[in-house]
């Protein structure tokens, strides 16, 4: 009897937490997962080839496109001393980035506050962008960590020939991070969205970064770059109800996207307890990598292997 009520008390909080602020449940999958671990781990791979590529002293310069105040900018903040700009919508993290540079005297960073679907797809406007916000100073590394969810991968082509073509200095890379479209494991964020976005409304994660990348590699346009593919396992799990499940919701795209009725919500997080909470159960992301490197220096054999 005590578990059941347990359990039904959980359930209600599983379901009360489901409004809370997609800020606040991103920090909690980025402090209880290895999600920016993996990150880091392949962006420092990516730095590590990019020095290979230029004389020591080289200070490089790099665009960050959404990933606001998340960790892997300690990374970038000390890896592109020529200069960083954090490009986000959300003002919220970049305002916890402006505190940080004033606090640590910072003076190379600089943020941008826009939807980069406006700014970078238009070629004109990402030339606006290269001349007037850039300095006409082309950039050694860009990154797009969890940032394409934000665009129809329609339009993904454009962006990546304006980053490459327009904004990229002749030797570079860019690195994109996102969740794998397609999982059979019933424990993955995958799968979770696939099947109750999927049962409720009829939507399914189409957007795929290891597609897209191989299509990539038959594109004349980036006939002299290197694509690296790569899909990472990445867990999450805090033992905290109500904060495991403000990140299935996070997940799930509610309430941005999907309005899942109260009962649906009511399905979900019964699911999430059964499935998951009642034998601790780690939520689990199979994570896609893409890095293109432009005009790599293959001379050695060894510089991409990232």
């Amino acid at each position: 009897m005590k578990n059941k009520v347990n359990r039904e008390k959980l359930i209600r909080t599983g379901i009360g937490i489901a409004d809370s602020d997609m800020y606040d449940e991103d920090k909690i999958w980025s402090r209880y997962s290895d999600d920016k671990v993996d990150i880091g781990e392949v962006l420092m791979e990516v730095i590590r080839t990019l020095d290979k590529e230029y004389p020591l002293g080289r200070k490089f310069r790099c665009l960050s496109i959404g990933s606001g105040s998340e960790p892997q900018f300690r990374i970038l903040e000390a890896a592109a001393r020529g200069k960083l700009y954090l490009l986000d919508i959300d003002g919220v993290p970049l305002d916890i980035v402006k505190e940080r540079l004033r606090r640590q005297w910072i003076e190379h960073v600089m943020t941008v506050r826009a939807d980069y679907n406006r700014l970078l797809i238009p070629p004109r406007r990402a030339d606006s962008f290269l001349k007037n916000r850039l300095g006409g100073k082309k950039l050694e590394l860009i990154t797009l960590h969890h940032s394409l969810y934000y665009s129809e991968e329609s339009a993904w082509a454009r962006l990546f020939d304006n980053l490459y073509r327009k904004l990229l200095a002749p030797r570079g890379a860019i690195h994109a991070v996102m969740m794998a479209s397609e999982s059979e494991d019933e424990y993955s964020t995958t799968w979770l969205y696939n099947h109750f976005a999927g049962k409720y409304f009829g939507c399914r994660n189409d957007q795929n970064l290891r597609s897209f990348g191989r299509g990539l590699k038959k594109n004349r346009a980036f006939k002299k770059g290197r694509i690296s593919l790569t899909t990472h396992r990445v867990r999450f799990f805090v033992d905290d109800f109500a904060k495991f499940m403000s990140v299935i919701w996070m997940i799930l795209l509610y309430p941005n996207v999907h309005k899942y009725t109260r009962q649906q919500r009511k399905e979900i997080t019964e699911h999430i307890y059964d499935k998951f909470w009642r034998n601790k159960k780690p939520l689990v992301q199979m994570q896609d990598h893409l890095v293109l490197y432009k005009n790599p220096d293959l001379s050695d054999g060894k510089s991409l292997k990232a």
